[in-house]
């Protein structure tokens, strides 16, 4: 077991419920080399934009409003200047092909993906994407593994 999986995965199941999404949260944490926090990002508006008005929060119109927790953490990131060249990044959910685009393009090496919320449902609803995504990792050598609840990992298949 290793601990600081668990730990860090912990970390951003907690950053996950600073989401005022309604139906999922979503959590990233962006870890450097010598395990020091980098960067981090939960699912929701951007900076400034009013998340008081109702309609925003609603299918579809939420799509066009919600920024997604791992782009969150890398636009944290550029925002102080934070390098994230060769980073680990911990996040709830399996990233979208969106977010797989930025991970690969900010240079981090390796994503941890939480295994209890790789549920059926979500492996049915998000195939496509994952396929696509899975893809682009194996191609950019960006690595992928699953953290069961004990803190082991194993590689995504």
């Amino acid at each position: 077991m290793n601990k600081w999986h668990h730990r860090f995965l912990g970390l951003a199941a907690h950053i996950a419920d600073w989401s005022k999404d309604r139906s999922t949260q979503v959590g990233a944490v962006v870890i450097g080399p010598k395990k020091e926090i980098r960067a981090v990002g939960y699912n929701g508006f951007p900076r400034g934009v009013d998340d008081a008005v109702e309609s925003r929060h609603q299918r579809p119109e939420k799509y066009a409003y919600t920024e997604h927790a791992e782009r969150n953490a890398i636009y944290n990131a550029s925002y102080t200047g934070t390098s994230l060249d060769g980073c680990a990044l911990y996040v709830t959910h399996f990233p979208c092909c969106d977010c797989a685009r930025a991970i690969i393009q900010a240079g981090i090496a390796e994503v941890f993906v939480d295994k209890t919320k790789l549920t059926a449902d979500f492996l049915e609803r998000w195939e496509q994407d994952m396929k696509i995504s899975t893809e682009m990792f194996d191609e950019s050598g960006v690595i992928v593994q699953v953290i069961d609840n004990d803190g082991t990992t194993k590689p995504m298949k």
